[in-house]
């Protein structure tokens, strides 16, 4: 078999912003535009729209309080037929170092296993002398804490199916089973949950769920940290900024299909 000519004529546009994201992929921290186009021997002009597509299509993320741009998680969506969940997990390390490092939090990504239980199956922890420590591998019941909420919302399950599960949950100050239906309804209309000490007193945890093609919940980003650590403006901010990066998660790895979510 010989090997598939050369086309006559490159389209120099597409070679750079495939150079671009290259670059992106090897660097260790998100990098500036003028860095970019430096390092590359691009024009900044023809760099800066470069990136401006690139983001666009969700492939690069920008960072409007660094002015800088990491990958994306559009990628994933790109290469949905030969990825893994383990590759979604490699996926989402960057997303998670941000919210660790931004909100000066613990937070960790569960994934959906059998039994009615997620792993831990990655984690990333600020600077803080002071943060929550968990362990991957740990396996939790799939309805405790603010990721249950996320998957009971996206469950499928009955009212009464629900009642069931949960009933078998040990918790150190569980809420009442209206306040937690309550609670699954937020998800449904806000894409993201809070336990207020309810799992571990004196801890809050904020989760989203990551949706599959089917809108069925494959896995959940989780940020832990300690209730004293939080104020309401603070707290929100977290929630928000959770929310966005596990909306375009599910962007991803749904290929596109799930359009309509969270507050749309």
């Amino acid at each position: 078999m010989t090997d598939a000519p050369l086309p006559e004529k490159l389209v120099g546009a597409l070679s750079s912003g495939l150079k671009v994201l290259r670059y992106l992929a090897k660097s260790p921290n998100p990098v500036g535009v003028t860095r970019i186009a430096k390092d590359l021997d691009l024009n900044a002009s023809t760099c800066f729209n470069l990136l401006k597509t690139l983001v666009h299509e969700r492939l690069v993320t920008f960072d409007e309080s660094t002015k800088t741009y990491s990958m994306g998680l559009g990628l994933v969506e790109l290469a949905k037929g030969t990825l893994e969940k383990a590759s979604y997990a490699r996926m989402m390390r960057p997303h998670l170092q941000e919210l660790a490092s931004r909100h000066n939090i613990t937070t960790t990504l569960w994934q959906v296993a059998r039994d009615d239980r997620v792993v831990l199956v990655d984690l990333a922890e600020s600077n803080s002398a002071l943060r929550v420590h968990m362990s991957i591998g740990q396996r939790l019941p799939m309805y405790i804490a603010a990721l249950g909420r996320c998957m009971a919302a996206h469950s499928g399950l009955s009212t009464l199916e629900i009642r069931r599960k949960v009933s078998e949950l040990r918790w150190e100050d569980g809420p009442s089973f209206e306040t937690y239906m309550s609670e699954v309804e937020q998800v449904r209309q806000h894409g993201y949950a809070v336990d207020h000490g309810n799992y571990v007193r004196g801890v809050i945890t904020v989760s989203s769920p990551i949706l599959d093609s089917q809108r069925r919940p494959l896995m959940a980003v989780s940020a832990v940290g300690f209730s004293t650590q939080f104020s309401q403006n603070s707290l929100q901010a977290l929630c928000e900024d959770l929310r966005e990066r596990c909306r375009e998660a599910t962007l991803a790895v749904s290929g596109g299909v799930v359009q309509k979510l969270w507050g749309n």
